[in-house]
Parts: C-alpha cells; sequence; structure tokens
C-alpha cells in the first residue's frame, strides 16, 4: 500500500556576506538601476572562501531536522541537489552525512540544475510511499559565486550562494506531497552550461585561459524557454490534480528573474501577488532558491493549514518541473 508522504521540516542558510548592485556598479560597466530593471535583483549572498556547498547544506540541514524534531541517526537517506558540489566525486550528500552524523543514512546526489529540489522531492517521495525508507533529508545547495565569470557583465549579475532543506517522511498532518511533473530537453543543453572540467572538456590551461570553467548563459533564449515551461508544469500538475488555478493559494517558483516570473504569471492568468517572490533580495541560488523561497514563506505566514502550494522551476539541461503540496 502507498503510504501518505509529507514535508516534516523545512530550514535555510544564506552567507553572511552582501553584495549589492551598488557593489557590483564598482566591478563591472553596470548600474543599480539597470540591474533592477531587468532582474528584480538588489541584492545577493556571497559565500566565504572556506566554505563549499556541503558547509552551506550542513547548516540548513541542521535547521530542517530541529524542525522536524528528529535526530540525525533517524535519517534514512540524504539527498543533496545542486551544480556546485564539493569536488566531481565522492558525492557531497557523503559529506554531509559525515558533518551530521548521519550514521545509519544512505547518501546521493542530484544534478537536476536549478530544478533539483523538485526531482530530489520526487525521489524521497519514492522511498518513503513506498515504505522502504522512513525519513528522507533533501537539501538544495549551492555556491555559484565560484563558477561565476566576474568579467560577464550580462551574467555576474544573476547569481547568489545559499542552501534550503526539508525532512520528507510518512505524512503527519502537514506538507502533503501530492503530484509532481517532471522533464527535460537535453537539446538545449548549450544554453547553460559550464563547458569545462568533465569529461567532455578535461580541465588545461587552454580551458582555463579561455575561462571555460565559468557559468555560461544564453539569456534571451532561457528566458523564452522559462516562460513556456512553467506553462507547461503549473498546468500538467493542475490537470493531474483536477484542481483549476484559483485554487492554488501560493506558486513558489525557481528565483531566476522576476521578469520571468511576472510573464508566466500573466501568460497563465494568475495574479502575480500569488507567486512568493524573494528574488531581490539572493539573486538566483540554482538549486536552493526554492527551498529557500519556501522556508521564508512559510515563516512570513504566507502558507496556512489546508493551503495547496505549487513549487515551480527550470534550469540548466534544460529541465523543468512541479510539486503540488497540500500544508
Amino acid at each position: 500500500m502507498v503510504k501518505r508522504v509529507g514535508i516534516e521540516g523545512v530550514g535555510a542558510y544564506v552567507p553572511q556576506r552582501v553584495l549589492t548592485n551598488k557593489d557590483l556598479e564598482k566591478m563591472v560597466d553596470t548600474t543599480d538601476e539597470w540591474i533592477t530593471t531587468r532582474t528584480g535583483i538588489k541584492e545577493r549572498r556571497i559565500a566565504e572562501d572556506w566554505q563549499a556547498s556541503s558547509d552551506l547544506a550542513f547548516e540548513a540541514a541542521k535547521m530542517a531536522l530541529e524542525r522536524a524534531k528528529i535526530e540525525p541517526e533517524d535519517l534514512d537517506l540524504i539527498i543533496v541537489c545542486g551544480v556546485t558540489f564539493d569536488y566531481p566525486f565522492p558525492a557531497t550528500a557523503c559529506i554531509l552525512q559525515d558533518k551530521l552524523g548521519a550514521r545509519k543514512a544512505g547518501a546521493m546526489d542530484i544534478e537536476a540544475g536549478c530544478t533539483g529540489f523538485i526531482y530530489s522531492l520526487s525521489v524521497a517521495y519514492g522511498y518513503v510511499a513506498t515504505g522502504v525508507y522512513e525519513n528522507v533529508l533533501v537539501v538544495g545547495s549551492d555556491v555559484l559565486s565560484k563558477v561565476t565569470d566576474w568579467q560577464d557583465r550580462s551574467s555576474c549579475i544573476l547569481f547568489g550562494d545559499a542552501a534550503g532543506a526539508a525532512v520528507v517522511s510518512t505524512y503527519k498532518g502537514q506538507g502533503e506531497l501530492l503530484h509532481f511533473y517532471l522533464r527535460s530537453d537535453g537539446s538545449r543543453v548549450d544554453d547553460l552550461l559550464i563547458p569545462a572540467g568533465g569529461s567532455r572538456n578535461p580541465a588545461s590551461h587552454k580551458t582555463v585561459e579561455e575561462r571555460l570553467h565559468y557559468m555560461k548563459l544564453n539569456g534571451p533564449e532561457v528566458f523564452r524557454l522559462a516562460v513556456r515551461v512553467i506553462e507547461d508544469a503549473v498546468l500538467s500538475v493542475l490537470e493531474k490534480a483536477n484542481l483549476s488555478k484559483e485554487e492554488i493559494s501560493l506558486f513558489i517558483p525557481h528565483q531566476a528573474n522576476i521578469r520571468i516570473i511576472n510573464t508566466a504569471a500573466r501568460n497563465l492568468g494568475i495574479p502575480e501577488e500569488k507567486f512568493f517572490v524573494n528574488v531581490q533580495r539572493y539573486g538566483n541560488t540554482s538549486a536552493a532558491s526554492i527551498p529557500l523561497a519556501l522556508y521564508e514563506a512559510l515563516e512570513e505566514g504566507r502558507i496556512k493549514s489546508g493551503d495547496y502550494v505549487m513549487l515551480v522551476g527550470f534550469g540548466a539541461g534544460l529541465t523543468w518541473g512541479a510539486y503540488l503540496i497540500r500544508w
């Protein structure tokens, strides 16, 4: 028998250092007005030199475990999603498992770009719903500042660092995971990628000199695709759930760009105020974006018992998806 599954605790962490648009004016040829008008971003958080993805993940995970009222020893599985893992291998989830002291937990990483948290929730759901595991920790963590080309004025304004976490367990009365939708289009790989550092283009003097170890973004094309796939994901999940747009209390989208969010809202015929937005404070934090926004929405009282909440994301791959939760 398939069990009901819920989110028992949510946590988040952002580094202390704040990088404002005014700070960026001193680094590249840009202005606060130009950045704000085109992205909605006013500032972002930047990790310290010593902070890796697992360090941010650890802080968010501790909070999520505390709020779920479970100990690390109670975890059966740890999933970390992101694009800036500590190392090519081993899995950052293994490093987090050791930091937490989760002695009984398996550990694995999932890479699905900025959609990673939705993909990872779907995996956690499967383990818990089938009774294989009782408690799964899902963490989205990224330090994009370390793969951002700070000489590229068009992309360096967009990204920041953060982590968000959720404990997924047998349903106990809140955050029930209901329906999800996952899609991908690998033909769009070149629109958002780090060209070097993998087996396709191993590190060399040439790849370093050509700055190929930094993110490369085809902004206009990603914008067009993002608006289309957000609409696809939202409508597909609504159809699965047999719900109307009006029955969703809050949409929590990936925080990439305010214009993407607002354009998608208009195309869907959904009031912009039903979309939770914190991109102005953190920029695009990749796999951390959605769980960080979920955490803040809960903290601000934007989600109440019985509310339908929809997470929706898109990212490198190209990947996209949505998850419907009844709180």
